[in-house]
């Protein structure tokens, strides 16, 4: 047990999926106290999470899954929180002094604003929040003088890279992606892929969201965005490098031409832990990296043509107010039409940008506008999409 992180109290937004029991690896392996989980409905794994850690606090945002965790766990001390406003209660009654929140899609942005409400450090997981509201996000956190760590590997890499010169000093930050499952695809190729296809990509596993996300390359105009709100640099000081391996996370470009990269096997749990132990670094659980194993690092230009979601972060960014917002909330709707079959692979980024060039834009948005017009951008992609 490393003493340093035996004063980490956690809460785990999200910890059924794959982000979450990833950090509950992570807290077994260092023997972090784990006070408070949440999920959506997987009540089963939750009770075996809760159990396992001896945890006091737990929320389920469906209710009827609620239900059933109160009565598995009526043998217990464990008080269990229930819907989306239980989830906030947990947060606020839990006394945890870190919140990892790996909740997928918009419903991760309102726990982390209560979380740096109750002065609790973050270690994101969830893009929602800094895509909807970066900037009212991260005015807060700045306010509150809590810490915001990145968690997905493109962020968590070129945090690190950024310590090695100066903010002036550094001219681009480069975001690396896989390419997904349809690398090389010509549009008109990509028109007949199928949701299977789409769901198998070459290098991570995760939920069906982020895995259609990364196939459209939209996951990589949503980490652009990130990236522009995390360290306040402009859209046109970032850029993206098609990477096949995916062991280089990222790199940052320093005016001397010198390019920094953070490189390791791509497992999650190397920067979940960072996330957790910052600043300093500890013997984690994950596999050392072997160089002459790997063989050989590939980079490729994106293809803007066949995969023109790319396009829409700086367009994004350029405007901000709740345009980021729209460009989420339109997307959301888009994979979920794709997901049931009712749409084309390329008719998600279609409906995405026909929704962003037509949305008109509110400058300094308050939180309700901006939830208000991520609900009217999914609303807009249904009625054009016939639903």
């Amino acid at each position: 047990m490393v003493k340093d992180v035996q004063k980490k109290k956690l809460a785990i937004l999200g910890s059924t999926g794959s982000i979450g029991t990833q950090t509950l690896d992570v807290c077994a392996y260092h023997g972090i106290e784990v006070c408070a989980l949440s999920a959506r409905q997987n009540s089963a794994l939750l009770e075996e999470q809760a159990r396992k850690f001896h945890v006091k606090y737990c929320a389920l945002s469906d209710k009827k899954s609620a239900e059933d965790l109160k009565i598995s766990l009526a043998d217990t001390d464990t008080q269990v929180f229930c819907g989306n406003g239980g989830i906030l209660e947990m947060i606020e009654a839990c006394g945890a002094n870190t919140v990892i929140n790996s909740i997928i899609g918009t419903d991760g942005l309102l726990p982390t604003l209560k979380s740096i409400e109750c002065g609790k450090n973050i270690a994101l997981a969830n893009k929602e929040t800094l895509v909807t509201a970066g900037e009212l996000v991260m005015k807060r956190v700045k306010e509150k003088g809590v810490t915001l760590m990145p968690v997905d590997s493109e962020h968590c890499a070129i945090f690190q890279c950024l310590m090695n010169g100066k903010r002036e000093e550094v001219s681009r930050l480069i975001l690396t992606a896989s390419g997904g499952p349809f690398f090389g695809m010509d549009s008109e190729k990509l028109k007949n892929v199928t949701v299977e296809q789409a769901l198998s990509h070459p290098t991570w596993k995760m939920g069906k969201k982020i895995t259609i996300d990364s196939a459209t390359l939209m996951n990589k105009c949503f980490e652009m965005i990130e990236a522009a709100y995390l360290f306040s640099f402009e859209p046109q000081k970032i850029d993206v490098v098609l990477h096949r391996e995916s062991v280089v996370h990222s790199l940052v470009e320093y005016v001397d031409g010198a390019l920094i990269a953070q490189m390791s096997l791509p497992d999650m749990r190397m920067c979940i832990q960072y996330a957790i132990t910052y600043p300093k670094r500890e013997k984690g659980i994950v596999r050392k990296t072997n160089l002459a194993d790997i063989g050989r690092l590939t980079f490729y230009k994106p293809d803007y043509e066949s995969f023109p979601s790319l396009s829409l972060a700086p367009y994004a960014l350029e405007r901000a107010g709740v345009i980021p917002a729209v460009l989420n909330g339109a997307n959301d709707e888009a994979v979920s039409l794709f997901l049931d079959g009712k749409i084309s692979f390329t008719d998600i980024t279609k409906l995405v940008q026909n929704t962003v060039y037509s949305f008109e834009n509110i400058k300094n948005p308050t939180l309700e506008d901006i939830l208000c017009a991520q609900k009217e951008a999914k609303n807009r992609v249904l009625r054009a999409a016939g639903g």
